[in-house]
């Protein structure tokens, strides 16, 4: 059993549902910027980790996945390197903004969710209560997949799941 990130991970090369949010639900990836880090880094993990990407949605305060590893990799190990990049380099580029008008509210946001987690030595991008949810049926799978594609129209951005787009 591996941890990574506050949560466990049993099989390491099973398919898995993972959703990331942003402390306390920030809007943070309204901005093509912010979305390009995390688009980014998963071709990274992609490429250079040993990262499976099933599928996956950006929404405007957390991301859904659905996510394995190949053989040999660890998917605990690539999502805490992913949350731990993405949370840096986000930051990084909301202080260094020149259009962020939100940004001394999101960095004091983050600086205090930042001073209750003892694993901080400043800001906290992610929230801590991850919980992966291992897919071991396709059913399960199909479940996620079409929760996944729906949360935008959910969520009231779009009508349809096929005109959204990050």
């Amino acid at each position: 059993m591996a941890e990574a990130g506050g949560f466990k991970i049993r099989n390491q090369n099973a398919v898995h549902f993972i959703t990331f949010a942003v402390v306390e639900w920030v809007d943070v990836f309204t901005w093509r910027e912010y979305k390009d880090i995390v688009v980014d880094s998963l071709k990274h993990c992609q490429e250079q980790k040993g990262l499976n990407i099933h599928a996956w949605i950006i929404m405007s305060n957390h991301v859904h996945f659905i996510l394995s590893s190949k053989e040999g990799f660890k998917l605990s190990n690539i999502l805490r390197d992913f949350k731990k990049f993405t949370s840096t380099e986000v930051t990084k580029s909301i202080e260094s903004s020149k259009y962020e008008n939100r940004k001394n509210w999101i960095l004091k946001l983050f600086r205090a969710a930042g001073r209750k987690n003892v694993r901080n030595t400043s800001y906290q991008f992610w929230r801590q209560d991850n919980k992966p949810i291992e897919l071991d049926t396709n059913k399960m799978i199909d479940q996620r997949l079409e929760y996944l594609h729906n949360n935008p129209v959910v969520a009231g951005i779009v009508d349809r799941a096929e005109d959204y787009f990050i």
